[in-house]
């Protein structure tokens, strides 16, 4: 079972915008368990503030985040509280280490730290492009001082274990990792990139500008393509002319074994493929709205849904 989070782009007021589905890889069936539907966002640009974005589990709690705030719900999605900082805007991944959970703040050029214990933001960091690559600048996310608003790095993934925490984006060039007093390039990445992360001995990554998903090493680069569809069973096709939204964008990935992955895709398509045999098992599509972008995938730890 995996837990999916999804984002309509280009989405109107009073239409849904984004959404969670619990997708059962067995029966091939979904559900949507929340619909997001709320006023009170900026509607402009492509994605903006709309749908739902990082997933993350801890003990009985489900934390999930929108654009600018961190929402916990229970296992049946019963909404038990929510989160801000000034300084959390166009949120994407969230993961949980240890009893921290680490936001990306693309907004800001930022990752976020939120105390699972204290139940609180207590700490930033801002990266910062200098001479010899990105530099670490360490903020209070609930202070008036911390650092003003910019994206130029499109940050949009976050990975933390024991060799330290790893970030990437859209315009990093690469995946950093620091290891808690400086931040350096590991290897470089393609422009476009998302949910660039470490595993096994390589990069596991969305190739979101050349519709591929990839995983490489010093001495191999694996590539899957993102499943299309012909035009004609397309619904809203007509946004690729506008540049709203277009089929094959790659976002979400999820690692389900010790060689099989999930990857997302639009319109809300789930892939799973493996490195053993470099073939993909299985393609699950939930919506032919090309609008409709999987943000977030992730195995689901819970019992299944009634």
């Amino acid at each position: 079972m995996l837990l999916l989070s999804s984002v309509v782009r280009g989405s109107q007021q009073g239409e849904t915008h984004g959404g969670l589905f619990l997708l059962d890889l067995e029966q091939q069936r979904s559900k949507q368990v929340i619909n997001w539907n709320v006023a009170g966002i900026d509607w402009q640009g492509h994605g903006g503030d709309r749908g739902l974005r990082g997933i993350a589990f801890d003990d009985e709690r489900v934390y999930i985040a929108a654009s600018d705030a961190l929402f916990v719900f229970s296992p049946t999605f019963e909404l038990l509280g929510s989160f801000r900082s000034p300084y959390l805007r166009y949120c994407h991944a969230i993961r949980r280490f240890e009893r921290k959970l680490y936001l990306i703040s693309a907004g800001y050029d930022s990752v976020l730290a939120f105390d699972l214990d204290q139940q609180q933001f207590d700490w930033g960091m801002q990266l910062v492009g200098d001479a010899s690559g990105l530099e670490g600048r360490p903020f209070d996310p609930q202070g008036v001082l911390g650092p003003p608003p910019g994206s130029a790095l499109h940050l949009n993934s976050v990975w933390c274990d024991q060799r330290g925490m790893f970030l990437g984006g859209q315009q990093t060039l690469g995946l950093w990792h620091f290891n808690g007093r400086r931040v350096k390039r590991l290897v470089t990445l393609p422009q476009g990139v998302c949910d660039a992360r470490p595993w096994r001995d390589g990069v596991l990554f969305n190739d979101a500008a050349a519709d591929r998903v990839r995983f490489i090493t010093p001495d191999q680069n694996q590539v899957f393509q993102v499943p299309h569809y012909p035009s004609e069973v397309l619904e809203q096709a007509e946004c690729a002319a506008l540049k709203v939204a277009r089929q094959g964008f790659a976002r979400g990935l999820c690692v389900i074994g010790d060689s099989t992955f999930a990857a997302g895709s639009s319109p809300l398509t789930v892939t799973l493929h493996d490195l053993a045999s470099m073939k993909t098992t299985l393609s699950i599509n939930l919506d032919r709205d090309v609008r409709h972008a999987i943000h977030t995938i992730e195995v689901w730890p819970f019992g299944a849904q009634q």
